[in-house]
């Protein structure tokens, strides 16, 4: 990458969604999904993430419903016995979806280089 520094930056934003164009799945959920795997709960996900558990739950629930799988499992039960884990599947949709972030981020910054900065003011 260019080692001079601009003002000017790119910026991506990825998100998939379904064919009639509802968001699914995007950088907001790929986090709930981790803060789940972290904290072994959907409410302590819910509270790194500053959201009520019923819109985190939602969320979970519609992403699910979506892909017609389960995407975590709870189970109940008092004295530390209880939790939320992810299931095999949105452990592959978190990993596989960073990765398509970061290549798309990295082939963004490349391309942005090449057909912006020689012509941007350099600072």
């Amino acid at each position: 990458m260019n080692d001079n520094t601009t003002d000017f930056h790119i910026r991506t934003k990825i998100w998939f969604g379904n064919r009639a164009e509802e968001f699914l799945f995007g950088k907001g959920k790929m986090q709930i999904l981790e803060y789940v795997d972290q904290e072994g709960s959907i409410s302590g996900a819910a509270e790194k993430m500053g959201l009520s558990y019923k819109k985190v739950w939602t969320h979970i629930k519609n992403l699910q419903s979506n892909i017609e799988d389960e995407l975590v499992v709870s189970k109940t039960g008092g004295g530390g016995k209880g939790g939320t884990t992810l299931t095999p599947k949105a452990k592959e949709l978190v990993k596989r979806f960073k990765q398509l972030d970061e290549e798309i981020r990295l082939y963004a910054d490349r391309r942005f280089e090449e057909l912006f900065l020689p012509d941007l003011p350099v600072k």
